[in-house]
C-alpha cells in the first residue's frame, strides 16, 4: 500500500507543507550560525572581564582581606576562585564549535597558556585558570551563565506562524482543486452519457481557458449526439415506411406461400434491424428513475414469449424493488433472451436473483457458446463472432444495447462459459437506492 497520497489536493498540499518545513528549519539553522560568532565574543569578553576582575581584586587587596572579598565573590557575583593543584583531576569542557570559539577568544585576550574544565573532582561549573605571579588559580563560572536558555516563546511564535501558514496553503490547493474537482464530475457525466451543466468559467487564466474548452466540447459532443440520434431516428422513420408497403404488396401479391412467408419473414427482421438502431441511439438518461421489480419484468418478458410460442425455462426469485429505468432494464431482458433463442440451441433458461449485494440477472443457454477472449469485442455496436454462431442474422447491436444499458446503471455485464457447455449472460446491478451513474 503507497503511503503517496493520490489527490492532486493532498499531495500539492503535502509538497508545500514539506517545503515551509524545510525552509523553517533551513532558517533556524542560517540563524544559529550567523548568531554563533557574536555571541562567542560577547560572551568572551564577559569572561575576560570577570578574570581580570578577579586577578586584580586579589593582587590590590590586604592579605587579611583576601578570604573576605573571596566569600563575597562567591555570595554575590556566583564567582567562586580555587588554587591549582597538580593532582587535580579535570573533567574536560564539552567539545562544539560554539565551545571551541568560545575558548579561541579567551585565549586571544588572556594568553594561549589558559586552560579551561567542566570540573574539578565533585565540582562543576565553567573554570578559567589565570596567574599571580608564580600562582595558577581557576576562576568557576556557572554554567549557566554561558549557557542560552531554550527560547520557548519564541519556538512558540514559530509553530503558530507556520500553523497559520499552513492553513493558507491548504486554503489555496483547495481553492485551485474545487474547479479541477468539478472539471472531474462533469467528466464523469459525459463519459456516463449525460450532459453536464456548463462549469463556471472564473478563476485564473488557465482555469477559465480550462473550463470554457471543456463546455465547448461539452456542447459540441451534446449536438452530435443529437443529431446522430436524429439521423438515426429519421433514416429508421424513412426506412419502415417503404418496408410497410412491401410486406403489404407481399402479403397480397405473392401467390407461392412459402416464398410469401419469407419474403415476409425478411421484412419482419429488417424491420427488427431498425428496431435495434432506435434502441440503441435512445438516450437512457431520457427515462426517468421509477421503482421497479427486476423479478416482475422477467416474469413479464417469459410470458411474451410463451405467446410467441417459445419455452423457456425459468428461475426467478423474489428481489428487491430499486429505482430503476424500468423500460431500459425490460429491453435488456428482452435482448439477452433474443439473443439466446437465436443462438441458444433451443435450451433457454432466465433466472433472478439478489445476492452479496447485487441484484443478479442472468439468460443461459446450451448454444455453443463465446470464447472468453471474445466476450469484451463481442459487447461492441455490429460485432458479431460468426466462427460460433454462424448463420443467424442480426444487426451485431443486441449485446452492445445491453452493455448500455447496463453501464447506464452503474452495473456490469459478463458472458461466462456455461458448466456442460452453452452461455451465461449475466447482469449485476447494485443495491441501492440509486447508483452514482444513475444521477440526472
Amino acid at each position: 500500500m503507497s503511503v503517496v497520497p493520490r489527490t492532486l489536493l493532498w499531495r500539492s498540499f503535502l509538497l508545500i507543507s514539506l517545503l515551509m518545513i524545510i525552509s523553517v528549519a533551513a532558517w533556524f539553522q542560517i540563524l544559529r550560525s550567523y548568531d554563533r560568532e557574536p555571541r562567542a565574543r560577547q560572551l568572551a569578553q564577559m569572561v575576560v572581564s570577570v578574570v581580570n576582575l578577579t586577578r586584580a581584586a586579589l593582587v590590590t587587596a590586604k592579605a587579611d582581606k583576601r578570604r573576605e572579598l573571596l566569600a563575597e565573590l562567591s555570595e554575590r557575583e556566583g564567582i567562586r576562585v580555587y588554587p591549582a593543584e597538580t593532582e587535580d583531576k579535570l573533567l574536560p569542557s564539552p567539545d562544539g564549535a560554539f565551545v571551541r570559539m568560545l575558548h579561541a577568544e579567551i585565549r586571544r585576550k588572556l594568553g594561549e597558556d589558559t586552560r579551561f574544565a567542566s570540573g574539578i573532582g565533585e565540582l562543576r561549573g565553567f573554570f578559567i585558570s589565570f596567574h599571580i605571579d608564580e600562582d595558577e588559580y581557576w576562576v568557576v563560572l556557572p554554567r549557566e551563565r554561558l549557557e542560552r536558555q531554550f527560547p520557548w516563546q519564541w519556538l512558540g511564535w514559530t509553530a503558530l506562524a507556520l500553523l497559520l501558514s499552513l492553513i493558507g496553503a491548504w486554503l489555496i490547493v483547495s481553492r485551485i482543486n474545487r474547479p479541477l474537482k468539478a472539471l472531474a464530475a462533469a467528466a464523469g457525466d459525459i463519459g456516463q452519457g449525460r450532459t453536464p451543466p456548463p462549469l463556471p468559467e472564473s478563476g485564473p487564466v488557465e482555469i477559465q481557458t480550462l473550463a470554457h474548452s471543456f463546455n465547448r466540447m461539452s456542447q459540441d459532443l451534446a449536438r452530435l449526439d443529437a443529431d446522430r440520434a436524429l439521423i438515426l431516428a429519421g433514416v429508421s422513420h424513412d426506412l419502415r415506411t417503404p418496408l410497410s408497403r412491401l410486406r403489404l404488396s407481399t402479403e397480397m401479391s405473392a401467390s407461392d406461400e412459402a416464398l410469401k412467408q419469407g419474403m415476409i419473414a425478411d421484412i419482419a427482421e429488417m424491420d427488427a434491424i431498425i428496431g435495434q438502431f432506435l434502441d440503441f441511439a435512445r438516450t437512457q438518461n431520457e427515462e426517468p428513475l421509477a421503482p421497479t421489480d427486476i423479478a416482475e419484468l422477467a416474469r413479464e418478458v417469459l410470458e411474451h414469449q410463451n405467446r410467441l410460442g417459445h419455452a423457456l425455462q425459468a428461475n426467478i426469485e423474489a428481489t428487491p424493488v430499486q429505482a430503476l429505468r424500468r423500460t431500459g432494464i425490460k429491453r435488456m431482458i428482452s435482448n439477452l433472451v433474443d439473443n439466446a433463442l437465436a443462438y441458444g440451441g433451443g435450451e433457454v433458461c432466465v433466472a433472478t436473483r439478489s445476492a452479496g449485494g447485487k441484484l443478479i440477472i442472468e439468460v443461459l443457454d446450451r448454444g455453443p457458446g463465446i470464447p472468453p477472449q471474445e466476450a469484451e469485442r463481442l459487447k461492441q455496436p455490429f460485432t458479431r463472432l460468426e466462427q460460433a454462431r454462424s448463420g443467424k442474422g442480426g444487426s451485431g447491436l443486441g449485446l452492445a444495447i445491453v452493455d448500455r444499458i447496463v453501464h447506464h446503471h452503474g452495473g456490469s455485464f459478463e458472458l461466462l462459459p456455461r458448466e456442460g457447455g452453452g452461455l451465461v449472460a449475466r447482469v449485476s446491478l447494485p443495491l441501492e437506492a440509486r447508483t452514482p451513474s444513475d444521477r440526472d
